[in-house]
């Protein structure tokens, strides 16, 4: 079954290009647009893709300040910016805001497609460019954040089983479902299956907001 995707961006002519760009990219397919946010709410809703590439700066609407929105009407898309910002706050505030991935338009057109097939299969996906940034971001956040004592857990980690902890640090180290599978002894499946119990616990909607939640308590 092919990966549905949708392009959010204001911009018609970067919208045509990049839908034709990816119909050459075996078992992906672009099955709506939006051009602006209430028709990104609207489409979103109705359409439910798998992925959504989302501008951040159209007239009006920050594409973040949408996420939450749009997370309540597809929970279980996988909506990842697409933008010419490299603002490290643009970077952050997507990521909190529940973001699977941050990709910069610069972006080869092949490792866009890669970029979207493991952001389905549940990995994090941050332009090489940006990488350096999100690590100023996690240490910033550590940095403001209280000290929580070693080997401790808050109360929202807390209601994490042992195995899901052991998970938690591993998505914070950056680990791939598979390299979890490895290092653990576990499926991949089942990777995926304690991945979707920590988010529904913790009340998050990607492993992205999970690895800055820990960094930000100091875990992991």
């Amino acid at each position: 079954m092919n990966i549905r995707v949708m392009v959010v961006d204001d911009h018609s002519l970067f919208r045509r290009g990049l839908t034709a760009l990816l119909a050459h990219e075996p078992g992906l397919e672009v099955v709506g647009e939006a051009a602006d946010g209430s028709e990104a709410m609207r489409r979103v809703k109705d359409l439910q893709p798998a992925v959504v590439l989302l501008d951040n700066h159209m007239p009006g609407v920050r594409g973040v300040d949408l996420l939450p929105g749009l997370l309540e009407l597809a929970p279980t898309t996988q909506f990842i910016m697409l933008t010419v910002s490299e603002d490290e706050e643009d970077l952050a505030a997507a990521l909190r805001a529940g973001a699977a991935g941050y990709l910069l338009k610069t972006i080869d057109g092949q490792d866009l497609a890669a970029a979207i097939r493991r952001a389905v299969g549940g990995e994090s996906v941050v332009s090489a460019e940006m990488t350096h940034k999100l690590v100023r971001v996690f240490k910033a956040s550590t940095a403001a954040a209280p000290p929580a004592p070693a080997g401790t857990l808050d109360e929202g980690s807390s209601l994490l089983s042992p195995r899901e902890q052991e998970l938690l640090r591993e998505i914070v180290r950056g680990a791939s479902n598979k390299e979890i599978a490895r290092t653990l002894g576990i499926a991949e499946t089942t990777v995926k299956i304690h991945v979707q119990h920590i988010l529904r616990k913790l009340n998050l909607s990607s492993r992205v907001q999970v690895a800055v939640w820990a960094s930000e308590r100091g875990l992991g």
